[in-house]
């Protein structure tokens, strides 16, 4: 392929060369005719004497040798040290006194995955999955978020008063703020969530979230078909487990150990924590659990999923109301 800033194109190079060659023409002549430098008309007249119209054609731009180029027996240490260690190239260039940015790039001439793409106890390439209809399996989490007092969080009047805000209750002291527990039910195909902020992780408070997500998919037209959670005592309770029998959900628990068998709900409170809990500086826990459902909404309705072609998750749902406001 000519490159986009090329004056000429192979055609043009070879009737330059034929005129200086064939025709006799003056070198500064035919560079002032093709609108090229006089250096650029002698380079491809010199090729076309040599080579003839086969040596038109573009070279490939790699050096025909590169003496700086890292030892074959250094690539192969980097290489091991990824599969045997499961390092990444910072670390690996500590380990070996070069820069981060060689290991780096011998990493990629080598195909090895980024360590994120990886399982870290075998070492092999994760498997990603996603159910084929929504309720085939939703994801259950809990999230523990540390409240906002009155007048704004460290953000807002400092680490100073932050730190004091997190002291326990004690003679002569103000009482301590406490937390918000993040309650969310992820459907895994269309990426639809729906959270509460509840006072604690207890199982009968997990128990009524659970009843009042079902309801919620429900009412999309999404029937819960069985949940997924982690090994949380809220989630191994007989409560919870007689609760699923009792509205038809088969429950899973994620192996120990294994949060990425959870990882699109983990992923998902990341992105809350980000986008909506510390977005911005609130004044006040009351101000930050009001702007929750907006977000939600546009997490929902609007905001463009990467591993859904850049679409919402409303997309994935057809009865889902309020889908286009």
């Amino acid at each position: 392929m000519v490159h986009r800033n090329a004056p000429l194109t192979e055609t043009g190079r070879l009737r330059l060369a034929r005129c200086v060659i064939d025709d006799g023409w003056p070198l500064r002549r035919a560079a002032e005719r093709f609108q090229v430098s006089h250096t650029t008309a002698a380079r491809w007249a010199g090729r076309y004497r040599a080579g003839g119209p086969a040596a038109m054609a573009d070279r490939p731009s790699r050096p025909h040798a590169s003496p700086a180029r890292t030892p074959r027996r250094t690539e192969q240490r980097i290489v091991k040290m990824r599969v045997a260690r499961r390092l990444g190239p910072a670390r690996i260039a500590a380990r070996l006194g070069l820069p981060p940015s060689t290991v780096h790039a011998v990493l990629r001439r080598y195909g090895c995955p980024p360590l994120a793409h990886l399982d870290r106890a075998s070492g092999t390439p994760v498997r990603r999955y996603e159910r084929s209809r929504p309720g085939e399996l939703i994801h259950v989490d809990v999230k523990k978020l540390g409240n906002i007092p009155d007048g704004g969080g460290w953000r807002v009047t400092g680490k100073a008063q932050g730190h004091r805000n997190r002291q326990a209750t004690a003679p002569g002291r103000h009482p301590a703020i406490g937390y918000g527990y993040l309650h969310t039910a992820l459907d895994d195909h269309s990426r639809l969530a729906y959270t509460e902020i509840l006072p604690d992780e207890r199982k009968e408070t997990a128990a009524a979230f659970l009843a009042r997500a079902h309801a919620w998919y429900a009412a999309a037209g999404i029937t819960i078909e069985r949940v997924i959670s982690d090994n949380g005592n809220c989630y191994r309770s007989r409560l919870w487990a007689g609760l699923c029998a009792q509205l038809g959900i088969a429950h899973k628990r994620t192996r120990p150990y294994r949060p990425q068998t959870n990882g699109k709900v983990e992923r998902f409170h990341r992105t809350l924590a980000d986008e909506w809990a510390y977005a911005r500086p609130y004044p006040s826990e009351t101000a930050r659990r009001a702007a929750l459902d907006p977000w939600l909404h546009l997490y929902n309705h609007h905001r463009g999923h990467t591993a859904l072609g850049g679409q919402p998750p409303a997309s994935r749902v057809t009865n889902l109301s309020g889908q286009n406001s």
